[in-house]
């Protein structure tokens, strides 16, 4: 008698989840999506849609138990994750922290509290439900410092205050993008050198996989504090790298973690301190892991679906990078029609890995305001980090969005 078919759910239904399906495809895995807007595109590659929210765990958990699946991911999906544990939990499916875990890793104030209360490098911080109350507080800002929602992702509603007057505008973008009606006040951290954003990988609660990254953002962009260039490996010291896995390993005994993905962002300040700024348990936006699995080759995503689906994982390593990746976002100054993308074609074959062009000949095109508003993504391979800083630095001789 053959054995049952697996099913996954994964919530949401960006292009992110486009290499989620393929490679669950490939190991005969069937593939249910689930969000509220059934136009998403990976709707139509998934074998089966579900129209359900994916930030209401108990309509989730329904859909769940009446599909009677194997597994549960939110990945690169944000709001979905804390809804994966709490479905995960409920149903005794593998997940790579409990629903307790989750919550404080996902909500950026319980997260900030945490380290604090553990004795981990953090900013200073205040959380608020109310403009009102942001107002009322800010004579116990210093500038410059973050206002963000307590729950979004992507860069969505974040802005760097430099002076009082900036504050209501800001608080009132950030409440505007929180799922949960919540904003958090901190700190802002000048980086030395760049930020990282990366995907590690946990098994049995050890980190066995752990790299960084050199992010980079775009000045002239509508919102400057949107990543727009991510780079592996990173340029960061490898005593900075290791306190940060020090960190990393200490915080998963903390919450007694298992097996799984998880996005980690870090950057190290002028204070010669390390700080993990954010750690969420699924793989991150903007095609990381798929670029991660690329140039490190050891497969991320087909990893993160064994584990899903209590399937024995595939034995994951310390990376080795050939050569210098780039992971670069597409986007817009101006807003208009999209027409094309122009690339000069020395550079195309020379460097171009794989394209993921997530607009069409005739969309409307918005400035870069936060991931949402990119236009799609370059893997770029060199051989030097001096070749990639040089062609980056000159990035419009050859790259160029035409719109009209």
């Amino acid at each position: 008698m053959m054995p049952a078919q697996k099913k996954i759910l994964l919530l949401g239904g960006l292009r992110y989840l486009l290499p989620v399906i393929e490679e669950a495809h490939k190991m005969g895995v069937y593939v249910i999506t689930a969000d509220y807007l059934p136009d998403n595109i990976a709707h139509k590659y998934s074998d089966e849609y579900v129209n359900a929210s994916i930030i209401d765990k108990d309509a989730v958990l329904k859909v769940a138990e009446e599909k009677h699946i194997d597994g549960i991911l939110s990945f690169a999906v944000d709001p979905g994750v804390v809804t994966a544990a709490y479905v995960a939990e409920k149903m005794h499916l593998p997940f790579q922290c409990s629903y307790e875990a989750a919550s404080i890793l996902q909500n950026k104030m319980l997260f900030r509290e945490y380290l604090q209360q553990h004795g981990f490098p953090c900013p200073w911080h205040y959380g608020f439900s109310s403009v009102e109350q942001v107002l009322a507080r800010e004579a116990e800002f210093s500038y410059p410092l973050i206002v963000k929602p307590t729950d979004s992702a992507g860069s969505k509603g974040v802005s760097r205050v430099n002076k009082k007057e900036e504050l209501r505008t800001a608080a009132e973008l950030a409440f505007k993008n929180s799922i949960s009606g919540g904003c958090i006040v901190e700190q802002f951290l000048e980086t030395v050198g760049f930020q990282s954003s990366a995907d590690v990988f946990t098994q049995d609660g050890k980190l066995v996989y752990s790299t960084y990254s050199d992010q980079a953002f775009d000045k002239k962009a509508t919102n400057p504090y949107t990543p727009a260039i991510e780079i592996w490996p990173s340029s960061m010291s490898q005593t900075y790298q290791q306190n940060l896995d020090e960190q990393l390993q200490r915080l998963f005994d903390l919450l007694h973690v298992k097996t799984g993905i998880y996005n980690v962002e870090a950057r190290v300040c002028p204070d010669g301190i390390a700080y993990i700024m954010e750690v969420s348990p699924r793989g991150g936006g903007n095609r990381i892991a798929e670029l991660q699995s690329m140039a490190t080759r050891q497969n991320l995503i087909r990893a993160e679906i064994q584990k899903a689906l209590g399937m024995p994982v595939e034995q994951l390593t310390m990376p080795r990078f050939d050569g210098v990746w780039c992971n670069y976002i597409l986007h817009s100054y101006e807003e208009g029609e999209f027409v094309r993308l122009e690339m000069d074609e020395n550079f195309k074959r020379q460097h171009v890995v794989d394209m993921g062009l997530t607009v069409e000949a005739g969309d409307r095109v918005r400035t870069f305001t936060g991931a949402n508003t990119s236009l799609g993504t370059l893997f770029l391979h060199f051989d030097s980090r001096e070749q990639l800083d040089e062609c980056m630095q000159n990035a419009s001789h050859y790259i160029r969005i035409v719109l009209q």
